[in-house]
């Protein structure tokens, strides 16, 4: 059963919430005004108190206002179609939404449901397989997009099924895993995962130790950035990109004899 809550106390996108339940830190809630749910996250827990951070306009938020929490952390989806979408800061799909702006309360699906994939699997029958694993993998354009086992796996799992090569949306279970107990456990293209929680499923993490070259004065000098990781927080300009751009567009096309 869902723990939820009223408003009592409002300073801009600070919420104050007196529950009746147990909530915690980093915990999804939805404040209902006028029939539109607003989504905020916990920051702060004090007794009965909830401080909550919405991430929309609170105008016309009232004490008494209702709020249900969700018993989860804010997450992203992690699937085929991540690569080539463009999202804002809670993942909401800003080439699918209605109109200019996103209007409040409203949140677009990450991911296309009804899209298929091409879908090969690198995985047999039989084959032993732990968190990160790669079962598969589809083409996003020209990246391989690999298809892993769920981070939240724990322990070692074996291959029960895995589905032929062809094409599926990413609500299809492409694979079941058998745990240590026995149990089977479906596995689709999607997974989710909170942004709060650090992926540790991983062998290795090396250290980067070279500096990539554009060859772009302004980008070498005003947001370096080292091969085999992504970029720094800061983005770039149009400038610097149309100048990136440029840059390799030169370096690709051939010379004139």
């Amino acid at each position: 059963m869902k723990t939820l809550g009223k408003v009592t106390g409002i300073v801009s996108n600070l919420v104050t919430v007196e529950v009746d339940g147990p909530v915690a830190e980093n915990e999804l809630c939805y404040i209902t005004l006028g029939g539109t749910k607003l989504m905020a996250e916990v920051i702060k827990v004090k007794g009965k108190n909830a401080s909550v951070q919405v991430f929309e306009s609170t105008r016309g938020l009232k004490n008494g206002d209702s709020v249900e929490f969700e018993g989860k952390m804010l997450e992203i989806s992690l699937g085929p179609g991540l690569l080539s979408s463009v999202y804002d800061g809670l993942q909401n799909n800003l080439t699918t939404m209605e109109g200019v702006f996103l209007k409040r309360g409203e949140y677009t699906a990450p991911l296309d449901n009804t899209k298929l994939w091409d879908f090969t699997p690198m995985v047999n029958l039989g084959d032993k397989v732990v968190a990160a694993d790669w079962l598969g993998e589809v083409k996003e354009g020209w990246l391989p997009h690999k298809i892993m086992v769920p981070f939240s796996f724990k322990g070692t799992y074996t291959v029960k099924s895995i589905v032929a090569a062809g094409q599926y949306n990413i609500d299809h279970t492409i694979a079941v895993l058998t745990d240590e107990s026995g149990e089977d456990v479906p596995v689709t293209m999607v997974q989710k995962w909170p942004v709060k929680v650090a992926i540790k499923c991983y062998k290795e993490k090396p250290r980067p130790n070279k500096i990539m070259e554009t060859g772009v004065r302004v980008i070498d000098t005003l947001n370096p950035i080292a091969e085999a990781v992504r970029a720094s927080s800061r983005v770039l300009s149009v400038a610097e990109r149309r100048c990136f751009s440029m840059r390799l567009r030169s370096r690709v096309m051939p010379t004139s004899s």
